[in-house]
């Protein structure tokens, strides 16, 4: 009779300890309700806080209607362990609304996400062949003191505009060659300075240009001629000064038509002489691009 006692009070022990052992703690109850509440698609927009304490279910927070509020308490009603259930939620007609605009402004679409574009750059400026630069020679050129090669600087005197925009800008620096150089009485009792343009430099960047050759000539018996020659260009003009300034000033004189203005003073010798600060017109044969 002992023996069967101690053997069904084991058996009470043991079953009493199995239902224990699968009874959920609050921390298990209290994750189960959130999660299924989270996933309801009525009750998800709710704002609750599930609080458990030895199984009692208290509700803290808000709903958004009364239909919300019992599904909420559904969930918690029926979850396993439960013992008990204390619904404290209010009803918060703008819940979502104020739930889900904060959610857009966190989240917004691709379009918005990507900065818009930049706006294209301007095209590129393109000095066309056959425009006019009219420099101003920065040192005196002679038929007979200048050599063949010879460097020559000078500024431009007239700005240059294409399309409508600024390109050159006057006093920009030029640099030129002595194409040729011959004095009175080498070849054929004649004086000869041919000229050139090579570069511009507008801000940091030079460019490399070709210009129509500008040729004087001097002849023996005191005849004067002026003619431009390369690239077909047409008219070239070596002009005494500027109005209102330079050494040259008041200097050229118009001899034929088409051939332009030949400055300078003549010498006994009948050399060809260009002051500094004569103003000098050449024509570009190749367009050039300016750097942005």
């Amino acid at each position: 009779m002992r023996s069967r006692l101690i053997y069904l009070s084991l058996i009470l022990f043991v079953t009493f300890s199995i239902g224990c052992s699968k009874h959920p703690t609050d921390a298990q109850i209290k994750a189960d309700i959130e999660n299924k509440i989270a996933s309801d698609p009525d009750a998800r927009d709710s704002d609750v806080q599930v609080m458990v304490n030895d199984g009692k279910v208290n509700l803290q927070g808000k709903v958004r209607n009364a239909e919300t509020r019992a599904k909420v308490d559904q969930i918690a009603h029926d979850e396993p362990g439960v013992s008990g259930l204390d619904d404290q939620t209010a009803v918060d007609p703008n819940l979502t609304a104020a739930q889900h605009q904060p959610a857009l402004a966190a989240v917004p679409s691709a379009k918005q996400a990507e900065p818009p574009p930049p706006p294209p750059p301007p095209p590129p400026i393109v000095v066309p062949a056959g425009t006019v630069l009219t420099v101003r020679t920065g040192q005196a050129l002679s038929s007979k003191t200048s050599q063949t090669g010879q460097s020559f600087m000078a500024t431009l005197a007239q700005p240059i505009s294409v399309g409508g925009r600024s390109a050159l800008p006057t006093g920009s620096a030029v640099s030129g060659t002595v194409v040729s150089a011959k004095a009175k009485g080498k070849i054929k009792g004649q004086g000869e300075l041919t000229l050139a343009l090579t570069s511009i430099s507008v801000g940091s960047h030079t460019y490399q240009i070709q210009t129509s050759v500008l040729s004087n000539t001097e002849k023996g018996k005191g005849k004067r001629t002026a003619a431009t020659t390369g690239g077909g260009a047409a008219g070239g003009a070596l002009i005494g000064g500027l109005a209102g300034g330079g050494k040259g000033a008041g200097i050229g004189a118009l001899v034929g038509a088409g051939a332009g203005l030949v400055g300078g003073a003549l010498t006994g010798n009948k050399q060809v002489e260009i002051p500094a600060e004569s103003a000098l017109s050449f024509t570009l044969t190749q367009s050039f691009t300016l750097d942005q």
